[in-house]
Parts: structure tokens; C-alpha cells; sequence
């Protein structure tokens, strides 16, 4: 593996000092064409060509490279990238009726977290990504579809073990000076780890929560999201009311609905219980089936029912239309093709693990 570094995950004061490049100016042009997605250092017209020779020598522009682009007949598109030591992830544009795109980005290689209902968490988690593998999934699907309006970090991975890289991926993005992509146009989607929770909430950045409920029923939660065992709804739920009094945000809590698993009048007064006095909105989104898991989609009359008795209740609540089904790049259904490069599924040991703190 080469030993070049990447700079595509740093800001313009660490390219000029880890590249030792003068005057510093230099490191701002580089960083402002990496946020204009060139591939190559010879589309760096303002630099010399010995500057842009020096960076060849020393830097890689993009770590990782596409090795496969899928197209869903809804305007879906999935890349699965290659790492630099062989392993891949996937990474999803999705565009809503409105027309916006929206990059769904990963954030680690597999998942550890193991939700039942998962693809990406029955393939193990073989390593964190770096800065830069994340923001370069971001610049590739901004080459595939256009300037793209947000960013959401419910790809592959739970984003709160991997918060370092997740925090510097989102200062190079959002940096003025390149890419200048709005913190209000980000959200990161969490299990429910609750340490994680707080900290963002305390030390920023400040952008949009998501997080992963699925029922408010502590018994099939645990079974269904074992997370749920070290992290009990009672306090899951003070640590989402208190992120979104401290940043003034609404936070999304998202479901997904399982056949006669989840789906229950006594499921809905349950989540209606958990959700009542949150400044929340609730996603409810139809499982999207995975050939291999012991589940079942809701029909529509199900899934319709249990929304109807949130909305009743006077909660904020859609049932989403499902994306990206057909080359399954729908929510849970990444890594379906990956997991022969993903490894053994052995916790990394250097990972930050909130869950068990």
C-alpha cells in the first residue's frame, strides 16, 4: 500500500504543513480544488507545474477508487468503493420527488452493532474509515450526480463509533474556504448510543440527529438492536430530549417496520408513550427485505395502520417510500455483495466504543 498521504481529508493549514509546502496560500488552492472534485493534480491550473509534480510524488488526491456504479430505476445510483488495502464500502445518491440529492455515506467498514434487521450489521466490522475514505464518497457521488443539496451518515457503520473521523470528514466539507457544504444539510442517524448522543450534543458539530428506534418495546428492542442492552430506552430517550433542547434541533427518530414483529396496536402506544414531550419527527419506512434475514415487509394496510395511530395521537410522523430497492441500496440492505471484502468481523480494538463505556 502506498505511503503517499491523503489529503483529501485534511483542511488547507494541515495540506501546507504535512506536505511542508510554502507559502501557505498554496495549501487553500489545493484545498479549494479538492472541493471542486478534481481527480488529478494537473487540473490545478494556478499551481506550478513543480508544485503540482511534488504533490505526485508525495500525495494521493483520492485514496480509494469506484470499482462498481449500480442505477435504480428511481434515479437510486450505489457505488461501491475500494479501498486502498482492499476492502470496499458502499455509498448511495438518493433524489426525493422535490429533486434533491441526498448523499447516503458510510462512515465504517461493516457494522458491529449487529441489528437483526440489517444487512451491513451481520457482516462484522473489519475497521473504522478514515477523513478522507469519507469524504470522497461524497466528492464521487457529486461526480456521478451534480452539486448535491445534503449529507446523511446512515450508510454502513455506526457513525458515533467512528465520531473523530465522522467530526473531521464534516469540518472539510463544511470549510468555506472548500466544498462550504451547509452544517444545517447534515445528518448523522446513530443506533441509540447514548454517550455518543451526548457529546454531539455538547461538542458539536452542530447538525441533525437521527436516530435508529425501530419499537420502544425495551424487550424486542434488545432482541431486535442488541445496542439496546447497554443502552435502556429510559435513558436513550433523556439523552435525545437532551439534544434537541441544547442545539434546538428536531430530532428524527426512524422505524423500521417488520411484519407482525413491530408493527402491533400495543408497538404504536408504545412509541406514541416514548415519543409524546420530544421535539421529535418519526420516520416509519417498511422494512426492505434481505433475502438472507427471518423477516417480512408489513403489507401497505399494515404499515398504513400503525401510522395512522401515531398520527392520531398528534405526533409528527411519515411513512416513507422505499429507494434504491431493486440494486439494493435501500435503508439496511448495504453489503449485500460485500462480504468477501469486509474480513473476519473482529471489533477493532482502537475503535472509541460509547456502547460499553
Amino acid at each position: 500500500m502506498s505511503d503517499k498521504i491523503s489529503i483529501s481529508g485534511l483542511l488547507p493549514e494541515e495540506i501546507s504543513e504535512q506536505l511542508s509546502i510554502t507559502p501557505s496560500f498554496r495549501g487553500k488552492q489545493i484545498f479549494e480544488w479538492i472541493g471542486k472534485g478534481v481527480e488529478s493534480f494537473d487540473q490545478m491550473t494556478n499551481l506550478s507545474k513543480e508544485l503540482r509534480d511534488q504533490l505526485k510524488e508525495k500525495a494521493l488526491l483520492r485514496s480509494c477508487t469506484v470499482s462498481k456504479v449500480l442505477k435504480d430505476s428511481d434515479g437510486t445510483i450505489k457505488l461501491q468503493i475500494t479501498l486502498r488495502d482492499d476492502l470496499a464500502v458502499e455509498t448511495v445518491l438518493l433524489t426525493d420527488k422535490e429533486g434533491r440529492k441526498t448523499a447516503c455515506v458510510s462512515c465504517q467498514v461493516g457494522c458491529a452493532m449487529n441489528c437483526a434487521f440489517c444487512q451491513t450489521g451481520h457482516l462484522g466490522l473489519a475497521r473504522n474509515l478514515t477523513p478522507s475514505e469519507i469524504v470522497e464518497q461524497f466528492l464521487y457521488l457529486e461526480k456521478h450526480a451534480g452539486p448535491l443539496d445534503n449529507i446523511v451518515f446512515m450508510g454502513m457503520g455506526e457513525p458515533m463509533m467512528n465520531l473523530p473521523s465522522v467530526r473531521k470528514a464534516i469540518s472539510v466539507l463544511c470549510d468555506k474556504r472548500g466544498r462550504n457544504l451547509s452544517g444545517r444539510r447534515i445528518t448523522l442517524s446513530t443506533s441509540g448510543v447514548i454517550k455518543g448522543i451526548y457529546d454531539l450534543a455538547d461538542n458539536g458539530p452542530l447538525i441533525r440527529l437521527a436516530v435508529s428506534l425501530t419499537t420502544a418495546d425495551p424487550e424486542l428492542r434488545q432482541d431486535l438492536m442488541p445496542i439496546g442492552r447497554t443502552n435502556p430506552l429510559p435513558e436513550l430517550r433523556k439523552a435525545i430530549d437532551y439534544y434537541a433542547k441544547k442545539t434546538g434541533k428536531r430530532v428524527t427518530l426512524e422505524a423500521a417496520l417488520l411484519h407482525h414483529t413491530n408493527t402491533s396496536d400495543q408497538s404504536a402506544q408504545n412509541m406514541i408513550d416514548f415519543a409524546r414531550g420530544i421535539e421529535c419527527h418519526i420516520n416509519l419506512i417498511p422494512w426492505n427485505p434481505v433475502d438472507s434475514l427471518p423477516f417480512s415487509r408489513p403489507s401497505n394496510n399494515e404499515s398504513r395502520r400503525f401510522f395512522e395511530k401515531l398520527e392520531k395521537a398528534g405526533l409528527n410522523v411519515t411513512l416513507r417510500t422505499p429507494r434504491g430497492q431493486e440494486i439494493g441500496g435501500a435503508c439496511g440492505q448495504l453489503g449485500k455483495t460485500l462480504s468477501d471484502k469486509i474480513g473476519d468481523g473482529k471489533k477493532l480494538s482502537g475503535s472509541k466504543d460509547f456502547g460499553n463505556e
